[in-house]
């Protein structure tokens, strides 16, 4: 079984995906004329102006969720992978992909904005890729097939790959012998009852919805960020003298790479979109459910959650390793023999390992404890996230056929999502990243494509992009979004929210006279 997975893995994460997921980030900065870098103040003032309503989140709450899928296992063991597999180099490719895939980001969570609609049963705004797929491209059939393969991927493939870290963590610090194991003496016992104190936590959130998912990500996930960052530029700042020979070895290695060409981009790509989501089709679902007054406004503030998660968290992981040198180098299969070995062969390349040793050498145990629990939050974040987009595909699959059916969906997917958490947690973490990469790489591709032919058939993020441009620049004091002025079809909570702001503002006009 773990052969097929893998060589599926293979097809699908070909070098066609790698180039698309490549191409279409720098096609996009090209036609937005680079908004990461023009409007990345505009993107800092967003954050904290767009307001929570009875319909929709903040826009902050948004970005933490999406954040929440962002920054996870991809930031701590996603990026000890890139190197032990693809060397120094592949952390360069994950900044060229998080660079180019801020833009990327812009385009799928702004269409998500201009898509949305108003789920029938909660009344609050849902939106994603499935959503704009049937409303821009007319095309009902792709956007099932892509709400089918994200339920499939978040509430099968990848909640395992979270789980498997965080049990890892737990148990590599709470290791047979550890006087602070509370879990048990065994390393069985102790997996199982980090197995059973994720899914109680996690049912205690997901039965809250969106408000209390939100509400969770919007205070553990910037806590627990700038925690990890603080401690990792600690490490940086101690070691000082050995930056620009980290950073020389990752430039240098982009191009002549020990690991070789092929593996340092194939990696640092793969591991790129898997962390920063750009162009994934995920972040989208949390920017749709957003309360904001220009569909671009969120569009802007995703650009900026890559930032943070690639060019901040991933960046400080790899700084720990290369600087503590706490890393090996593996050659291609059959033979995988180390290029570079600096730690025991027996160390885990797909898992937390790589960081909790750096850690571990500068602050002891704590920095162990400390990986572990950073790890936890973060990955049970990411699951979080997981399930809501996969809620979201329940929803779109399930609205035109009945509010029961509706609420069956929203159950199975609650109840599949703890027994893949539960199996995630029991198995081999290769084999589990193995799975969740097919899950990734089958929405990106759907994504990705279906957001060009988006592009080609009306702009609509490029047109919003400009009208709010424009509108900023006129200065005005209430952003306004019509999209029949751009010829933006079935956009209808927008149109509906144009007309009736249209209508009080005639209304308050006409009081004022009289």
């Amino acid at each position: 079984m773990e052969g097929l997975v893998n060589s599926v893995n293979g097809v699908i994460w070909s070098s066609a995906l790698i180039y698309l997921c490549l191409g279409a980030g720098l096609f996009y900065s090209i036609t937005t004329r680079f908004l990461q870098v023009r409007l990345f103040g505009e993107m800092l003032s967003l954050i904290f102006k767009g307001r929570a309503s009875t319909d929709g989140i903040s826009s902050f709450q948004a970005l933490t969720l999406s954040l929440a899928g962002r920054v996870g296992m991809g930031n701590i063991a996603g990026v000890a992978a890139a190197i032990g597999f693809g060397g120094p180099g592949a952390v360069f490719w994950m900044w060229v992909v998080g660079f180019l895939g801020a833009s990327t980001a812009y385009i799928e969570s702004t269409l998500a904005q201009i898509y949305k609609e108003k789920d029938v049963v909660t009344g609050q705004y849902r939106g994603g890729p499935a959503y704009y797929f049937e409303r821009a491209l007319g095309q009902r059939w792709y956007g099932v097939a892509f709400a089918v393969t994200a339920l499939i991927a978040l509430s099968i493939f990848l909640p395992g790959i979270q789980a498997n870290g965080v049990v890892n963590a737990v148990t590599q610090v709470l290791g047979e012998g550890s006087t602070m194991s509370v879990l048990g003496s065994d390393v069985g016992s102790m997996r199982l009852g980090a197995i059973a104190i994720i899914l109680v936590v996690f049912g205690i959130i997901i039965f809250g919805g969106i408000k209390r998912i939100a509400t969770f990500t919007e205070v553990v996930v910037p806590f627990m960020a700038i925690g990890y960052i603080v401690l990792a530029l600690i490490i940086m700042f101690s070691n000082f003298s050995l930056i620009p020979q980290v950073f020389g070895m990752i430039v240098g290695d982009a191009f002549t790479a020990q690991a070789g060409f092929g593996a340092a981009i194939g990696w640092g790509v793969k591991r790129g979109v898997y962390s920063s989501e750009a162009g994934q089709g995920t972040a989208p679902h949390a920017a749709a459910a957003a309360e904001v007054d220009h569909p671009a406004q969120q569009g802007l503030v995703q650009s900026f959650s890559v930032y943070v998660d690639t060019l901040l968290v991933c960046s400080a992981t790899a700084f720990m390793i290369l600087t503590m040198g706490t890393y090996n180098i593996q050659g291609e299969l059959p033979d995988g023999q180390f290029i570079v070995q600096n730690v025991a062969a027996g160390v885990e390349i797909n898992s937390p390992a790589f960081t909790q040793l750096a850690m571990e050498s500068v602050y002891g145990a704590f920095g162990d404890t400390f990986i572990a629990v950073a790890v936890f939050f973060f990955a049970f974040t990411t699951i979080l996230a997981n399930y809501y987009i996969a809620e979201v595909n329940v929803a779109y699959l399930t609205r035109f056929i009945s509010i029961h059916a509706n609420r069956v969906g929203l159950l199975l997917v609650k109840v599949v999502t703890m027994i893949m958490i539960a199996y995630g947690g029991l198995n081999s973490a290769g084999y589990i990243w193995a799975i969740g990469d097919i899950g990734v790489g089958l929405i990106a591709w759907l994504n990705i494509v279906g957001i060009l032919l988006i592009f080609v058939v009306a702009r609509p993020a490029i047109k919003a992009l400009k009208d709010y441009e424009t509108q900023r620049k006129a200065g005005v004091a209430r952003y306004t979004f019509n999209p029949a002025k751009f010829g933006i079809k079935n956009a209808s909570y927008w149109e509906e929210r144009y007309l009736n702001e249209q209508k009080s503002d005639k209304q308050n006009s006409l009081n004022k006279d009289q």
